[in-house]
């Protein structure tokens, strides 16, 4: 189920390339293609949020994108930069919502719903902060199949893009995620 590679993908990797490579210029040329994509992806986690929920996708996106240009990274394609934004993105929205918490001592958690066909579509709403837990006890257990959760769910790869960003095959991260979901749905069932 190999998928032919798309120009904008080709395009993605050869400015990371060019920037890394010393390529000022090639940063401007890359912002407008992944800045889009970032702001979907942030879009798509701040959809679950709660109505009064003051974190807004944008400043998600900004944040994540000053940290990810100001790394020194090795930049080696357009997964491995989508695997770092959801990195990022992840640990903005679970700083944000420790900090909600702290600040109401124990009240309203940051609610974030998955993609329907994510994870099982009985869960509904999930409090992020128990994801992340669940996530962190999974890559505690099995590093791999949390990093397939991650890179499918929060940089919004698909099969064959987490396969290549992992070196595995598309039908190893299809298997891995089937168990990941199984598992972190239990995890969070039981919780």
């Amino acid at each position: 189920m190999s998928q032919k590679e798309h120009p904008q993908t080709q395009s993605v990797t050869r400015l990371l390339q060019d920037w890394r490579g010393g390529d000022a210029e090639a940063l401007d040329r890359l912002t407008p293609l992944v800045y889009d994509s970032l702001r979907r992806l942030a879009g798509r986690y701040m959809r679950g949020e709660r109505a009064d929920h003051t974190l807004q996708a944008t400043a998600v996106v900004h944040e994540a994108y000053a940290q990810l240009v100001g790394m020194d990274v090795a930049w080696q394609d357009r997964a491995h930069f989508y695997a770092l934004a959801a990195r990022m993105m992840r640990r903005i929205l679970v700083d944000y919502a420790r900090a909600q918490r702290r600040a109401k001592r124990g009240g309203d958690l940051a609610r974030i719903t998955l993609a329907e066909s994510q994870l099982a579509a009985q869960t509904g709403d999930l409090d992020l902060l128990a994801l992340d837990d669940g996530l962190q006890r999974l890559a505690a257990f099995d590093e791999r199949k949390a990093r397939v959760v991650e890179l499918h769910f929060f940089a919004g790869l698909n099969y064959d893009e987490t396969a290549a960003a992992l070196g595995i095959s598309a039908a190893t991260v299809d298997r891995d995620l089937r168990l990941a979901k199984a598992w972190l749905y239990r995890e969070l069932s039981a919780g």
